[in-house]
């Protein structure tokens, strides 16, 4: 068995990996009832993590609680997003690059004038749920360029989303 905080990145999003929580008693579940962390913590009971491979898969124990509530986005984790817990400043506008405007989900072009970055999607889509009422596409990714200022300076970054046209209010 190996420990997931000695593996740099560990994937613990990721859609195949295989949770199994074990109590003191023996007994296992899988997926892990809501709590698990507290149990963790607690020592009531040990989180592991069955990683599937090509032709083998590795047991792993979590042993950093933090890292996995992190990574799942049950704790924020301003590093690893690289958005603040605020309310977000976003100017935005239709994508010029946008065919078609009427579709369902439609490109949007936005800048996060607060400072932030989106490293994570699915924590930023989150967020702009939260925040905006948007519905932003998380399976297609993010493109991102860099924004300049009028003297030259680089002032931030744009991201071009794919977000639910009736959400945008």
């Amino acid at each position: 068995m190996r420990y997931a905080s000695h593996s740099p990145d560990f994937p613990y999003e990721l859609s195949t990996m295989c949770y199994l929580e074990v109590a003191a008693d023996g007994s296992v579940q899988s997926p892990p009832a809501d709590g698990v962390a507290g149990r963790v913590r607690a020592g009531e009971s040990r989180l592991y993590a069955v990683w599937p491979g090509k032709y083998r898969s590795d047991l792993f124990l979590i042993d950093d609680i933090d890292d996995y509530e992190k990574a799942l986005g049950i704790q924020h984790d301003p590093v690893r997003t690289g958005l603040a817990d605020h309310e977000h400043r976003i100017s935005w506008q239709l994508s010029p690059h946008e065919q078609h405007p009427a579709a369902s989900y439609v490109f949007v072009d936005t800048a996060l004038d607060c400072g932030c970055e989106i490293k994570d999607l699915k924590a930023f889509a989150r967020q702009a749920r939260e925040q905006l009422g948007w519905d932003v596409a998380t399976t297609g990714g993010v493109s991102t360029s860099v924004r300049f200022g009028a003297d030259g300076e680089r002032q931030g970054l744009n991201y071009t989303l794919r977000i639910r046209r009736k959400s945008l209010g």
